[in-house]
């Protein structure tokens, strides 16, 4: 068996980096759908139906366990699966299959409380609050999820979306640093002057700005803390597999990356990151 990854494109990567040193003996698939990419700018139904492909695919290849890598996806079309698809489709198989996403992980990661924990509502006035930006595609930030889910669980954090529509696009085609700098630095003054005032935390709400960390923390006030989606996806699959044993993620440390986009060697922003040249094969 494996474990699937899958993203709209090479974001996800930064994801699957981390979890392929935390389980550095299990198999894995990885699915880029880049002839779709990018998943930020489509209405709600397509990314149900995008993803439901991708990972209608990844269970195709052998795949058992599936990390949505992608926080629009996770945010659109994971509950939706897992209620009115993942069910019927274990019926089918006849053997147990799963979903998950990487916007719990980054909940959890934010509020310090695990998924189930929700706060009492008190009258009490917050005295400090904690303000956490949140850097996304335009269709994370219009689900308004880390709003509504990190409310519910602490009252002391006031959460700010930033959708940045443009940059996702412009990781995938290769940017120049200059580039990425200067959009970076758009939506950190965007988010600062609508807020007031710098954020005290920041969120990169979508798994390709991990790619380009360094140029989010050279724009955002020098010292602000970063929430790595990367980390805490590896934390929350490594409990995941400890409370779930019928998942068998695999021992041969088998390694294959799949794109329905060019195959072929991916830019070499990508290459950075990684540590070495990836090579995709057609899906």
């Amino acid at each position: 068996m494996a474990i699937g990854v899958f993203d709209s494109g090479v974001g996800g990567l930064t994801v699957h980096h981390r979890l392929v040193e935390r389980f550095p003996k299990a198999d894995f698939v990885y699915l880029a759908d880049q002839a779709n990419a990018p998943y930020g700018g489509r209405p709600g139904e397509e990314i149900v139906e995008l993803t439901k492909a991708g990972c209608e695919r990844l269970f195709r290849e052998g795949c058992d366990l599936i990390v949505l890598a992608c926080n629009t996806a996770s945010g659109i079309a994971l509950r939706r699966l897992q209620q009115t698809w993942l069910p019927g489709l274990r019926r089918d198989l006849g053997r147990p299959v799963n979903i998950l996403g990487i916007i719990v992980p980054t909940i959890e990661a934010a509020t310090g409380l695990p998924w189930e924990h929700e706060a009492e509502r008190r009258g009490d006035k917050v005295e400090k609050l904690d303000v956490l930006a949140v850097f996304s595609t335009p269709a994370t930030a219009k689900s308004r999820v880390y709003e509504i889910e990190i409310d519910k669980r602490r009252q002391d954090v006031a959460v700010f979306s930033e959708p940045c529509p443009n940059l996702a696009t412009l990781i995938e085609q290769g940017a120049t640093a200059s580039v990425l700098a200067a959009e970076i630095e758009g939506h950190v003054a965007k988010i600062t002057a609508r807020i007031g005032r710098a954020p005290d935390r920041a969120i990169l709400g979508c798994t390709h700005y991990e790619i380009v960390a360094d140029i989010f923390r050279a724009a955002l006030k020098p010292g602000t803390p970063v929430i790595h989606q990367p980390v805490a996806t590896a934390d929350a699959l490594t409990r995941y597999l400890e409370r779930h044993p019928e998942f068998d993620p695999g021992a041969y440390g088998g390694r294959r990356f799949l794109t329905t986009g060019k195959p072929g060697l991916q830019p070499a922003l990508t290459q950075t990151f990684w540590g070495a040249p990836i090579s995709f094969e057609p899906a």
